[in-house]
């Protein structure tokens, strides 16, 4: 097929690898001091590497080339912490300890406007307990997927409301995503992770904004795929940071 693709001048590349630590694929590495394409089906054609060279030795051509292979690549990225692939993407648990959830806050508080007075009783210490957490890049087989409580969240939803890691990520695996920005469906994606795993509840956060009805029906609609009888719910929050 015929599609957009970088194009790489070894002339004008002064072998600086940023551009190989920029493609979060993996479609660009390192070979006798330049920077190759290594394989054109890694390669997604939206360039995250052109604004990092130094040289301008990255460019875009429309050639014939094979389509980009979103699974080859998410089985890439799926490695051991310590083999290769996208840090961003690869797989982590983390190990949260217990913190009182309205404990009193003292010392500087990073994102304070100056002189500005943080919140006698504000929620203390991040809930989420893996990564990656987007739709889009968590592998169908991850081994934190089983046996959990799954939380399909619309990414805004934890800016709108204000206790999001305390009343929702606590105690799941969680997974957002945006249909509106991201290309595609989520429907195969969360069927096979339901289909797959052995997911113990969904719950799905939704805005109230009408885009973000893609996101429920995509959910809903796995949960039927998959032919799995979980507990499931859907919760809208309103613009105003409120659970309708």
């Amino acid at each position: 097929m015929k599609r957009q693709i970088i194009r790489i001048d070894e002339d004008r590349c002064t072998g600086c690898g940023l551009c190989a630590s920029a493609c979060h694929e993996g479609a660009i590495g390192m070979i006798d001091g330049k920077a190759k394409l290594l394989r054109d089906d890694y390669c997604d054609g939206l360039g995250n590497c052109l604004p990092v060279c130094p040289t301008g030795a990255i460019t875009f051509e429309e050639r014939e080339a094979a389509a980009y292979d979103e699974k080859a690549v998410l089985k890439k990225q799926a490695v051991p912490h310590g083999g290769s692939g996208c840090p961003g993407s690869r797989i982590k648990t983390m190990n949260r300890r217990e913190l009182a959830p309205d404990a009193p806050v003292s010392g500087p508080v990073p994102g304070l406007v100056p002189g500005e007075t943080p919140a006698v009783n504000a929620p203390r210490g991040s809930e989420l307990g893996q990564w990656p957490v987007q739709i889009k890049l968590v592998p169908v087989n991850a081994p934190w997927l089983n046996g959990t409580n799954l939380l399909v969240a619309a990414d805004c939803a934890a800016y709108a409301y204000a206790n999001f890691h305390r009343d929702f990520i606590r105690n799941k695996i969680t997974i957002i995503g945006c249909p509106k920005l991201d290309a595609g469906d989520y429907t195969e994606k969360l069927t096979a992770i339901l289909a797959e795993n052995d997911i113990k509840s969904l719950t799905i956060v939704r805005m109230e904004v009408p885009c973000c009805g893609g996101l429920a029906h995509a959910a809903t609609e796995a949960l039927k795929a998959s032919g799995k009888f979980i507990p499931w719910q859907i919760v809208t929050i309103s613009t105003e940071g409120e659970i309708l």
